[in-house]
């Protein structure tokens, strides 16, 4: 089998082997696929090491792409036409949203920003491609952590230095775990001046074909412009924050009858048990 394959290629079908799989893999787990003979498959492993592109797992035994691979990875798809249409996507939400859109993908280290769309207003909060943000107190960084299984997830926070940005910061493991069983329930993220003072933010995870996270696509404003209700309000065309159905409805004029607004979704019940357990207990209550 060895000899059917390239020089230069057995280093790119290790790191494609690696690249589609959501585990580190050791090396003869990678050889599964590939065939080569032992020795060869350790030494190709041990080079792609030495030179940066893969890491060992704590266990010495597994391998993972490091971020030059996921550095390098983000560089073909930014320069195929993949991104142009990515590109195109992002436009558009920039459009609809009218503040800058981002696309993040995780790092060992934090979150990534590869791909951005400027908003047109003169103030706005700088944060470059190639910037790296934490991932506990990110739209972005939560929406890759709730993409992992409950134990891993767990596992990770533990790992995490949850260093306090600013007073919205989650700052205990517990508070980050609940939150985060919340986005991963919801399919989105919010970031409440957590990581920024003055800046609010939104994210949604990008899953490929087996439902695998890739990336994350968010958006953040200044709360000058873009405040926390205002962020969820642009969630769904049309939606309206709780402020904003209040002040419409004059539900604040209403002094001698209870109200309450629930969340929900129609289309996935989500809310509708909450609301109508209110509607009970309240009935329940009236003399």
């Amino acid at each position: 089998m060895e000899d059917r394959i390239p020089t230069n290629l057995r280093t790119l079908l290790i790191l494609e082997v690696l690249g589609t799989s959501d585990r580190a893999l050791s090396p003869t787990e990678i050889n599964q696929s590939i065939g080569l003979p032992k020795q060869t498959i350790h030494r190709l492993c041990a080079k792609l090491e030495q030179e940066g592109f893969l890491a060992r797992e704590e266990d010495g035994k597994k391998l993972r792409p490091t971020r030059r691979s996921r550095l390098m990875a983000s560089g073909l798809l930014y320069a195929s036409r993949f991104h142009i249409a990515r590109h195109q996507v992002m436009q558009r939400v920039a459009d609809e949203v009218g503040e800058t859109v981002n696309f993040v993908v995780p790092d060992s280290e934090g979150m990534i920003y590869v791909d951005r769309v400027e908003t047109d207003w003169p103030f706005r909060v700088q944060l470059p491609v190639g910037t790296h943000v934490p991932f506990h107190c990110t739209a972005s960084g939560k929406t890759f952590l709730a993409s992992l299984a409950p134990k891993a997830r767990q596992a990770m926070v533990r790992s995490l230095h949850l260093k306090e940005l600013t007073p919205n910061t989650l700052r205990t493991e517990d508070a980050l775990l609940t939150e985060l069983k919340q986005v991963a329930k919801n399919g989105y993220a919010f970031d409440r001046e957590e990581f920024f003072t003055g800046m609010v933010a939104m994210a949604v995870p990008i899953l490929d074909e087996r439902r695998r996270y890739v990336a994350s696509l968010a958006f953040h404003g200044p709360v000058q412009r873009l405040t926390y209700e205002e962020a969820w309000s642009k969630r769904v065309p049309g939606a309206l924050s709780e402020l904003q159905i209040t002040e419409g409805l004059g539900l604040a004029e209403i002094k001698n009858r209870q109200w309450a607004i629930f969340k929900t979704s129609a289309l996935k019940g989500e809310g509708l048990g909450e609301g109508m357990e209110w509607l009970s207990n309240t009935l329940k209550a009236r003399p």
